[in-house]
């Protein structure tokens, strides 16, 4: 039980959701956490997720003095959709949104699907991004000489988007009723089950507030149909537009040994490639319960690079 007290995520304040107006009567929306005077950090979501997966960093980026600013993907939660989008067109939106903010540098924190969103923004953003630091990250599925390393959905979707892409599309379309519901609280030990997780995300899940952060993040990207996660989707299978050798500023890459989703021997690829990176493997640790036990540990030497 203490080692559980070691990482209790405590239930979150309800955040109020903001918005910046884009170009073409287009929205981003966003959601700010932790201390809104400190060192700005933009985060970067996972897929299939939205801003509230934030939830995470509340109390260690208020006890470290950090501004957590969580925007909304276009075409999720409360972003408007911005048809046949490109991981390009996200950098100008994050410029958008500093300039909105009135921040002249600031970080980037990327969890999961997040990571080709933090990449990008760094390569084309070297003057205002400070570092980047990211966490079980996704890679650039096009790279990828077969499937090996990569959680079986993952798999399985990469070869119906080449194969039978509008069957893919159906099968988003199916799911999205089912995915955009609430589960009862009695369900989730059914729901951890099913998900046929790791050990160490499976308990770390048990954490209520975790599952909700993670969870309930998931459920918002669906709220506004399919569309906007599908097209969130189809940048992992395109190619990014930049090799990573480009990216020239500094990265902290985290991976768990036990991840499943993108196994570590991927992460180590990544990290050979980024010319300044320095990479951390955590014993123990999956695609869930790496950013979930370990966020303050990862903010803290974000904001010391």
């Amino acid at each position: 039980m203490q080692a559980l007290k070691k990482w209790r995520i405590p239930f979150q304040k309800m955040v109020q959701q903001k918005l910046v107006q884009l170009g073409n009567n287009r929205v981003l929306a966003f959601e700010e956490y932790g201390d809104e005077k400190g060192v700005p950090v933009i985060f970067c979501h996972g897929w299939p997720s939205s801003s509230t997966m934030a939830q995470l960093t509340e109390e260690p980026a208020r006890d470290l003095g950090i501004r957590i600013i969580s925007p909304d993907r276009p075409g999720i939660s409360g972003s408007s959709f911005q048809p046949d989008r490109k991981l390009q067109d996200w950098p100008p939106v994050v410029r958008r949104l500093a300039d909105h903010l009135e921040i002249s540098e600031f970080r980037v924190l990327a969890i999961s699907g997040g990571a080709p969103y933090a990449y990008a923004t760094a390569n084309l953003m070297p003057e205002r991004v400070r570092a980047i630091a990211i966490v079980s990250g996704a890679i650039s599925l096009v790279d990828l000489a077969d499937g090996k390393g990569l959680l079986p959905l993952y798999r399985g979707m990469l070869a119906l988007y080449r194969s039978r892409p509008r069957l893919l599309q159906r099968l988003f379309q199916l799911a999205w009723p089912i995915l955009s519901l609430r589960p009862p609280v009695r369900l989730r030990p059914l729901i951890l089950k099913m998900l046929m997780l790791q050990p160490c995300d499976a308990d770390s899940l048990r954490d209520s507030a975790a599952f909700e952060a993670v969870f309930e993040s998931q459920r918002r990207a669906w709220r506004g149909g399919a569309e906007g996660v599908m097209a969130d989707a189809r940048i992992y299978a395109q190619p990014w537009g930049f090799p990573l050798e480009e990216v020239r500023v500094p990265v902290r890459l985290w991976h768990g040994k036990q991840d499943r989703a993108f196994s570590v021997g991927l992460a180590e690829e990544i990290a050979t490639r980024l010319p300044i990176c320095k990479a951390r493997y955590v014993d123990g640790a999956g695609h869930y319960s790496l950013p979930i036990r370990h966020v303050r540990e990862i903010l803290a030497d974000l904001i010391s690079v």
